[in-house]
C-alpha cells in the first residue's frame, strides 16, 4: 500500500497525486512540489490516504516540503506580479496586432517559467511576441492556447441555474458531453437552452445521465404495443424516473400507467442512441448546430 495526497495548483483545477513521504500533511496545507513545469506551490485538497500501488500508472513524485511562511509570501508576490504582467502582455498583443484573447497568466513558484493562456479562432504565429516578452521578463515564456471550456473555467461566471459555474468552482476535469444525454433526459433540443456560457453543452448533463440510462433500459420504448387493463394501446411517451408510460389506447383515449401494470406485446428495435438517430426528429440546420455544441 502507498500513501498519497491530492494537490491542486489552481482554483478548481485538476487534482494531482503526490507521495507525502514522512511529512505530517493534512487537507488545506500548502506544499512545495516538483512537476513537469518546475517547482510549484500547491494546496492539499485530498487528505492523506492509502491506495494499492498496482493502481498507479507511474511512480509518484514526492512532496519537497510543507510550505513555510516565506514560501507563502513568495507565492503571493508571484500572483501579484502576474496581474501586472497580464496587463503588459495585453499591450504587447495589441502592438503585434495579433487576433488572440488573453485569459490568464502565472509564474511557476521558482519563476523559471511564465505561462500565458489565451484563446483564438485559429492558429496564431506568436513567435515575435514570445521574443518580446522574453526580453522583458528574462525568463522562459510559454503561450498556451486553450478551449472555450477552459476559458469559462478561468474567467468564471454564473450559470442559468443562478449558481457559480461548476467548472470554475469545483469541477476539476471536463467530461465528454453529448446530445444523447440531453435527449435521454427529455430536455429541449434547442441549442440555446442546453448550452452554457462557453457555447458547449451543459457539463451538468453528465451528472445524472447514468441514472436516466438505467431507468430508460428498464422501460418499454416509445412506439411499443402494450396490453393494459383498458385494452391494447401504443406507448407515446415515457417518464423513466417515475416509471410511467403514456399510452394511446385503441379508442384514441390517452392514459398514464405504471410500468409494472402493462404487458409489452411488441417493441420496436432499439437504436444505438447516437446523434445520427436524431436525423428523423430534427432538421439539418438544428442538428448541425447541436453537433457544434459537443466537445
Amino acid at each position: 500500500m502507498k500513501n498519497i495526497v491530492g494537490v491542486r495548483f489552481r482554483n478548481a483545477g485538476k487534482i494531482y497525486y503526490f507521495d507525502p513521504l514522512d511529512f505530517e500533511i493534512s487537507k488545506d496545507d500548502k506544499i512545495i512540489v516538483e512537476t513537469a513545469r518546475g517547482i510549484e506551490f500547491g494546496n492539499v485538497v485530498v487528505d492523506k490516504k492509502e491506495i494499492d500501488e498496482t493502481t498507479l500508472n507511474s511512480p509518484l513524485k514526492a512532496i519537497l516540503r510543507v510550505a513555510t511562511k516565506e514560501d507563502i509570501k513568495i507565492n503571493e508576490e508571484n500572483e501579484k506580479e502576474a496581474k501586472e504582467t497580464f496587463k503588459l502582455c495585453q499591450e504587447k498583443i495589441k502592438e503585434h496586432n495579433l487576433n488572440m484573447f488573453l485569459i490568464d497568466c502565472e509564474y511557476t513558484f521558482d519563476r523559471n517559467k511564465l505561462i500565458f493562456y489565451f484563446t483564438a479562432e485559429g492558429r496564431i504565429d506568436f513567435r515575435e511576441l514570445v521574443k518580446d516578452l522574453a526580453s522583458i521578463f528574462k525568463t522562459r515564456i510559454e503561450l498556451r492556447q486553450i478551449g472555450v471550456r477552459d476559458e469559462a473555467k478561468s474567467i468564471g461566471g454564473l450559470g442559468p441555474c443562478g449558481r457559480k459555474l461548476c467548472c470554475s468552482s469545483w469541477l476539476g476535469d471536463f467530461q465528454p458531453v453529448s446530445i444523447k444525454m440531453a435527449k435521454d433526459q427529455s430536455l429541449s433540443l434547442n441549442p440555446t437552452k442546453i448550452s452554457g456560457i462557453c457555447g458547449r453543452l451543459f457539463c451538468c448533463l453528465k451528472y445524472e445521465h447514468d441514472v436516466y440510462v438505467e431507468a430508460i433500459d428498464a422501460m418499454p420504448l416509445v412506439g411499443s404495443l402494450v396490453k393494459t387493463d383498458d385494452g391494447k394501446g401504443r406507448v407515446i411517451e415515457i417518464n423513466p424516473l417515475l416509471e410511467q408510460l403514456k399510452v394511446e389506447l385503441e379508442n384514441n383515449s390517452i392514459k398514464i400507467y405504471q410500468k409494472d401494470s402493462v404487458k409489452v406485446l411488441k417493441e420496436p428495435k432499439r437504436c444505438c442512441g447516437c446523434s445520427n438517430d436524431l436525423k428523423n426528429e430534427l432538421d439539418e440546420e438544428t442538428l448541425r448546430e447541436l453537433r457544434k455544441l459537443e466537445d
